[in-house]
């Protein structure tokens, strides 16, 4: 299956999928260890580095954008990272990592009904149609 979605942050991505409840990665995610730390998240302990993170939304604090860079530029970051509804502080954190680091997280956006096709994929690859100018989702 085949979805189409609009990038956020440009870039291509593969890997296993994780759906999950939106997640805030300032006190909820550790870039150096790569898991998911918030106590009261249903995906406590999961890993993140080189899976799809696919949420609805992320979840507050602008030093969000500070940990989801410090995480790119350790490698311990999501391959990528799907959402419904735009997170400009997510955006913010992948674009300086790619400015300042070289590194890229993109970041794509699908609608609703998308989302939920790719909430249950097992895993997903995600590619730039550059005639098109939008994101490609390969389901598997």
């Amino acid at each position: 299956m085949i979805l189409n979605g609009i990038f956020l942050v440009v870039g291509e991505a593969r890997g296993p999928v994780l759906a999950t409840a939106p997640l805030s990665f300032w006190g909820g995610y550790d870039p150096e260890s790569g898991r998911i730390i918030d106590r009261s998240h249903p995906a406590l302990g999961e890993p993140l580095a080189g899976r799809v993170l696919v949420m609805a939304t992320g979840r507050g604090s602008s030093s969000s954008s500070t940990v989801i860079a410090e995480a790119i530029r350790l490698g311990s970051a999501p391959a990528a990272i799907v959402l419904s509804e735009p997170d400009p502080i997510l955006v913010i954190g992948a674009l300086v990592a790619s400015r300042l680091y070289g590194k890229t997280c993109p970041i794509v956006m699908l609608s609703t009904a998308e989302h939920v096709r790719l909430a249950r994929a097992g895993t997903v690859e995600i590619t730039e149609d550059l005639a098109a100018a939008r994101a490609v989702l390969a389901l598997r």
